[in-house]
């Protein structure tokens, strides 16, 4: 019967010491709640309670507030401060262990964060190589028999890892289709991939270097090589919209023909001029599109440009649908016969990953 008697008070004085031990949050309508603070944008305070999972409260609905572990919350003058809260008046009271009470006022709070947020955040400032990846792969595929025998194949590939301080983008894209009738053969067979690295060196200011590689069969063209490096800036940079603009200088070798006297290699010397765009409609598409433009430093008559759009309209989380358009120009091919311009436009499934 003693044992009994002690366990009960051991198991009530744990659950009083339980509650005793979870943040408070006292609304202006008299309502209280326990729980666990743990993520603010300025605008809402998030509360993890046993009872109703995760609670988003407005801050204007906050009458008291007070935590029972320390809570790391960014100042308007973009410090970071550490400690328990409560809340005096209009101001929140951060309590750290070397500098006292640092008061805030409620409406300059931006970012507030329970020490597992933090660790979280501080940890994606900083990702290894292998995580912090978001993209996906893209495959189309068009059979058609009767009056036509055509096979239309498309691929294609993007990841980007983006951190606060770099971002690393590659892409593949690929078409092959032929005409399985008598006379007919490969009507298009190209490939083209590539690499581009940005390192900011201020908020507004980066800078880059990419490779971009294509293989055309129908243009002759076996390979051709572009190395650029430069200065970029950020003109929009938010979730929903980005645009860059740069400008550097590149190196050109292209290889044309089968061999022997038929084949033409050229190595070329140019500008890179360029722009990034980047927009979300809504929570399910997204649109991007790259355009780079190399004039010729020796032939200012000559240039090339590249174009590469795609939007994606996700079904499910890992699941869409892409639509992409890509275009290479070269103003003048040295095999004759051979067209300026290919363009390839493809829509088909897009498998996304995040990582």
């Amino acid at each position: 019967m003693k044992f009994k008697q002690f366990l009960a008070i051991f198991v009530g004085a744990m659950a009083m010491a339980s509650v005793a031990r979870a943040d408070a949050v006292v609304l202006k309508n008299g309502d209280h709640l326990s729980g666990t603070v743990e993520v603010s944008d300025g605008k809402d305070v998030t509360l993890k309670t046993e009872y109703a999972g995760e609670i988003k409260i407005q801050w204007s609905s906050v009458q008291e507030l007070k935590t029972d572990k320390p809570i790391y919350l960014v100042t308007p003058d973009k410090k970071t401060v550490s400690g328990t809260v409560t809340t005096d008046g209009s101001n929140l009271v951060i309590h750290t262990t070397n500098n006292g009470a640092v008061q805030v006022a409620l409406a300059q709070v931006t970012v507030l964060r329970s020490s597992d947020f933090e660790t979280a955040y501080e940890k994606s400032l900083h990702p290894s190589l292998l995580e912090a990846w978001k993209g996906g792969a893209s495959l189309g595929f068009a059979i058609a028999r009767g009056n036509s025998e055509t096979t239309n194949l498309t691929t294609g590939f993007t990841a980007d890892r983006k951190t606060s301080h770099d971002e690393l983008t590659l892409y593949e894209s690929s078409l092959y289709s032929t005409n399985d009738l008598p006379g007919g053969g490969v009507l298009a067979n190209s490939i083209l991939g590539g690499a581009k690295y940005d390192r900011n060196f201020t908020r507004r200011l980066f800078v880059f270097v990419s490779a971009d590689y294509a293989h055309d069969a129908l243009q002759d063209l076996n390979l051709r090589q572009i190395y650029s490096g430069g200065l970029g800036v950020h003109i929009i940079n938010n979730p929903n919209t980005t645009l860059d603009f740069l400008a550097g200088a590149n190196y050109t070798r292209e290889t044309y023909g089968g061999g022997g006297a038929t084949s033409v290699d050229r190595n070329l010397g140019g500008i890179t001029l360029g722009e990034n765009f980047m927009h979300k409609f809504g929570k399910s598409t997204t649109f991007t599109e790259v355009f780079y433009f190399y004039p010729d430093l020796s032939d200012t008559s000559q240039y090339r440009f590249s174009l590469d759009a795609a939007a994606v309209t996700k079904i499910n989380k890992w699941l869409g649908w892409q639509t992409s358009l890509t275009d290479r120009y070269v103003t003048d091919p040295p095999i004759a016969g051979t067209k300026s311009n290919d363009v390839i436009f493809s829509t088909g499934i897009n498998v996304s990953f995040t990582h």
